[in-house]
Parts: C-alpha cells; structure tokens; sequence
C-alpha cells in the first residue's frame, strides 16, 4: 500500500470529514523514537510491520498507535510532547533508571536534538511563544477550512514538556532548558524523584522541590501536576501560584487508585483554571485492569468520555478538560480501549461527547479550545 492509499484509508474511516482539529496534551514522541527505535516518520502500518519482523517482543511492540503521519492525517495539529529520563523509579523495557541527574541530561537532551531534527526536515514545528502558537494554530486552521488533502497539513506543533524532573541537575538548570524551549514541567514520574513523590509512593515535595518551582517561577514555566502524590501535589500547589495544567489524568471516583486525581484535587486544578487531559491508557479508564491479562474489549472509548462529562459536572462547565492521550506512553494497542486501533480513532469522540450532550462548543472545547486558551495565557509574548 502506498502513503497516498494509507492516507485515503484513514480520511475513509474518519467520522468526522474532514477529520475534527484538535490537540494531545501528552504525546511521548521523542522517547518512542530513542528508547524504543521507532521512525515515526513512517505509517503506522508500516512501522507495526517492522518491528514484527524483526521479532521486536514485549508490550506495545508491532502495535503502536501513533506517527508522524498519523497525527497530521487525522486532525491533530499540536501536541504537548515530552522529555523523560529518571533516576528514580524501578526500570522497565520502556524507560530505563538512569545512574546520575547528569546521564539524565543528556538524554533528555537527545530527545530535543530529536525534535529539533525532525523541525528542520519539516515534519514538526517547536511552538515557543505566544506568536508561534497563533500561527501555527491559523495555518492549521486555514488547511481545515479550504479542506485541504490529507498529507498537504502544516508541521505537527509541538510544546515542549518535561514529564519527571530528574534530568535538571539542579534548579540552576531549569533558565537553560527554558531557554531550550521546555515550557511545560512536571516535578516527578512513577516512583520516587528528585524533586518529589510520585506515583506509587506517599510522601511531600523533596528538599530541592521548593527551590525548583521557584526557579520555574523565575522563568514564567507551567507546572503539570500528573504524576504528583498526593502529598505532594498539595504541597506543591501551596507554593505555585503560576499557571497549572495535568496533562494525562483521570478521575479517581471512576478508577480506584493514586493515579487518578480525587474530587477535591481535580476542584483545585478548575479553581485554578487549569486543564485536565483525559488519558486512553486502559488501567486509567476501567476498574480492576490487570496488566498483562486484561483484554481491551472490556473498555472502549466512551469510557474517556465518561471521566471528561464527570470533571465537567464538578466544574459545572466545559471550560477546563480535554485529551491527553500517552498514547504510546510504554504501551499499545494490547492496553487501549478496543474502539482504538490508531490515534485517528479518537475522531469518535466528539460523537460520544454528544450524546452526552455537550453543545457544539464545548466539543470544540474539548478538542483544542481550552488547551489553545491556557497555552495562549501561560506562553510568553
């Protein structure tokens, strides 16, 4: 099949047409391409093809989810797209524990060099301001409105997120990565950090973690939330006063468990006008998931929709969700609701949020409004 056939193929089996625009506010680009050796300039077909093979075994291997082409082709025009390397946390396949902050660096580093390499052959652009945002967003924009052909998009936008703050040595380090680009920084990943305790642990900021929100302060960064304990994210919150978003987060009356935010948590991220990004990683969307055993056909997309309708009761508005998918975050399609074979399938959900009846508006909202209303804010000029 040619690249011309995949992208009609996809155009055919999108719900909306052309394909609704909207925004990731989590998207592991870098990481898959570096840790798991993905060109994902390729289609998805054809990279799944590829690592089958070479008998690339182990979760997520020869069914990954999202590409280059596949963002473009089907609507998504900007994602918040990560940094991520830990010196914390037990390792898996997917993300190794780095032996010093130092190593850290410089894989993260990488991962930039990746972005930056594939901005300049075109495929992506590092959305850096408030201007750039606003181009980047209108060119998009002008491609939907005079229905341009799939594979005639503008670059995939990208703002830089740091997901786990261990590869900063040290708050002194934070004004460089800013001038590197990095907007958007979350304190921890899984485990214990640096900074902070993370998922699976109990316990508060660490010594530095002060200091480090300071330094991002200092610099005008945005604090993402996800990952935090719940220690932590209170403390955390008691010295931010800066803008806030969580980038790929549930609600945890839906989904038992310390990686979802409870009511009084996603309450404090609306009084802030934040932004939650709902996340497709099947253990997040359904109760009692066993990785590993559990099959994806107990779970499908409306099950997104339903932690979106119910962060929007406690808001009484539609102000203050929208999607952060991870999708590809060390996973496939083995742990992603059954209706999902591509990124491209999240086209069904403005559908799903209608019958549950959400106004055109709001389905815009959810799309791309309100991450383009926070990023607008939180960017410099």
């Amino acid at each position: 099949m040619t690249d011309a056939e995949r992208r009609a193929a996809r155009w055919a089996r999108t719900p909306e047409t052309p394909p609704a625009l909207w925004i990731d506010g989590h998207l592991d680009l870098a990481m898959n391409a570096l840790l798991w050796n993905r060109d994902l300039t390729l289609e998805v077909d054809v990279l799944r093809e590829r690592e089958r093979a070479a008998g690339v075994a182990g979760p997520g291997r020869g069914c990954n989810t999202v590409t280059l082409p596949e963002l473009r082709g089907s609507g998504v025009g900007l994602s918040l797209a990560t940094v991520l390397a830990r010196t914390g946390g037990a390792p898996t396949p997917a993300l190794p524990r780095y032996a010093t902050a130092e190593i850290a660096y410089g894989m993260a580093q990488g991962q930039l060099a990746y972005y930056r390499m594939l901005e300049r052959q075109g495929h992506l652009r590092l959305v850096r301001d408030r201007g750039g945002l606003r181009a980047h967003w209108d060119a998009w924009r002008a491609w939907h409105a005079g229905g341009g052909p799939v594979g005639e998009e503008p670059p995939h936008g990208i703002v830089l997120l740091m997901e786990g703050a261990d590869s900063i040595p040290s708050p002194e380090h934070v004004a460089l990565w800013y001038d590197d680009g990095l907007r958007v920084l979350g304190m921890t990943h899984y485990m214990d950090s640096t900074y902070a305790h993370g998922t699976g642990t109990e316990g508060g900021l660490k010594a530095p973690g002060p200091d480090l929100l300071a330094a991002m302060a200092e610099v005008g960064m945005v604090l993402d939330l996800t990952h935090l304990a719940d220690q932590s994210f209170w403390e955390a919150l008691d010295l931010w006063q800066g803008p806030v978003l969580a980038s790929h987060q549930n609600a945890r009356a839906l989904v038992p468990g310390q990686r979802q935010f409870d009511d009084d948590q996603l309450r404090a991220v609306i009084e802030r006008d934040g932004v939650i990004g709902g996340a497709l990683d099947a253990w997040m969307l359904v109760p009692g998931w066993v990785r590993g055993e559990t099959q994806p056909d107990v779970v499908g997309l409306d099950a997104l929709a339903d932690h979106l309708a119910y962060v929007c009761d406690l808001a009484g508005n539609a102000r203050h969700v929208a999607i952060g998918s991870d999708l590809d975050g060390g996973y496939g399609t083995e742990q992603t609701p059954r209706d999902l074979d591509t990124i491209a399938d999240l086209q069904k959900l403005p559908s799903l949020l209608r019958a549950r009846g959400f106004s055109e508006g709001d389905v815009e909202a959810v799309l791309h409004g309100n991450w383009l209303r926070l990023l607008g804010s939180a960017l410099p000029d």
